[in-house]
């Protein structure tokens, strides 16, 4: 039985009703995720799939890995001794910069222009972590009991109520890393970006650098995780998953999605939660990284698009999702790796076209949030164009 492009991919895509329940591609769209198995026909297209797949990551995935590295090294000059300028006249916050084994601990790339640096915090221990569920995807920082307002490194951002204003502490670090851009050695190529209660800097007018202070957390895991690992999803086993709650989780200073147009309230004082490197775990093995790299690589050159609807950390998301659905390892063989990367742009088209993406660990919170309705139908189109492309004609790769 073989299938033409009009079947796998008719002309107008009919989407049911929005559900939230579960993440499913076949759930949504009207054309049903196939079997590579059903003949030798399609087995050979996969195996096109595949090998035109690896061609793109050893070229145009490996030359972006390159260009980055480059790029980080070249911020990271420049972040290091903005934050030795801010050491100086704070000593609280101390450089946690630092590179290990060719990569930068705390450091995200968010696109290849733009790049988040987490600058840890010393001292979390005398207050409570508040994790009610009532901010999703944040929590707050309380005072313990019987502790004493001077026993904390950070008594002036404690709020009368008692709770480490995480707004307060990132007003402050705003102040301290404006005069150290005035004063450090790159001065004539870094500035501070204005109208923004954020950390950024602009380097050589070409690369934003957010810098966001932080506590990291290890040896506890948020109660608003608490439902993950799914029971009755066999993946990840349960070594990987003691290695994951091990990683534990960060507590970072910035705005959170689900606090748009409330950050006047007290609620403003709250952390978000962050997983990097729960997530980086659990990702490891088989095609799992390759699969991410192909979907940063296609998502940078065609999924740039008015609005932002999509940035790298969707695309993370969603291929901790994938990996639910295919929880065996050998579902990420090499040779798999096509089917995979189907099955995550799919999945990306009926969370664009029903405007929500779930958070992998924090359900509750929708990463989509905030993003314009426009913004997101446009990239469900250019999504679904690049999926059809890339089924149909693997040979398309070499131009994408």
């Amino acid at each position: 039985m073989q299938f033409t492009a009009q079947q796998l991919f008719p002309s107008s895509l009919k989407l049911a009703p929005v559900q939230t329940a579960a993440l499913d591609p076949s759930a949504y769209c009207e054309t049903p995720v196939y079997n590579p198995d059903l003949c030798p026909n399609m087995i050979a297209a996969q195996a096109k799939l595949v090998y035109h797949l690896n061609k793109y990551y050893n070229e145009k995935c490996q030359s972006r890995k390159a260009a980055i590295s480059k790029t980080i090294r070249e911020v990271c000059k420049v972040v290091s001794d903005v934050l030795k300028e801010v050491e100086v006249q704070e000593p609280r916050f101390i450089s946690s910069l630092s590179e290990m084994d060719n990569r930068f601990e705390g450091l995200e790339v968010i696109s290849p222009t733009e790049f988040e640096v987490v600058l840890y915090l010393n001292q979390m221990g005398v207050f409570n972590f508040v994790d009610d569920g009532s901010l999703p995807g944040c929590a707050v920082l309380k005072l313990s009991d019987g502790r004493k307002r001077s026993m904390s490194l950070w008594v002036e951002f404690i709020t009368a109520s008692g709770y480490l204003s995480a707004r307060k502490i990132r007003s402050r670090f705003q102040t301290l890393v404006a005069q150290a851009v005035d004063k450090c050695s790159y001065r004539d190529v870094v500035k501070m970006v204005a109208d923004t209660s954020e950390v950024k800097l602009r380097i050589r007018d070409r690369y934003v650098v957010q810098i966001t202070p932080a506590f990291k957390c290890t040896g506890i895991w948020p109660r608003s995780a608490a439902h993950w690992p799914l029971p009755h999803i066999p993946w990840p086993g349960p070594n990987r998953v003691a290695e994951v709650k091990a990683e534990g989780f960060n507590l970072l200073s910035k705005e959170c999605y689900s606090l748009n147009g409330k950050q006047s309230s007290a609620e403003s004082d709250a952390w978000v939660l962050q997983f990097a490197e729960a997530e980086n775990r659990l990702l490891l093995g088989g095609c799992r990284k390759k699969c991410l790299s192909v979907l940063k690589a296609l998502r940078d050159r065609h999924l740039e698009l008015p609005g932002q609807p999509l940035n790298n950390y969707h695309m993370k998301t969603l291929v901790s999702y994938e990996c639910e659905k295919h929880p065996r390892e050998s579902d990420w063989d090499e040779n798999c790796l096509g089917d995979r990367l189907n099955g995550i742009l799919l999945q990306l088209i009926s969370c664009l076209q029903c405007r929500r993406c779930p958070h992998y660990f924090l359900p509750n919170l929708d990463l989509f949030q905030g993003k314009p309705h426009s913004a997101l139908e446009n990239a469900a189109k250019q999504t679904w164009r690049l999926a059809r492309e890339i089924l149909t004609n693997p040979k398309s790769l070499e131009k994408l």
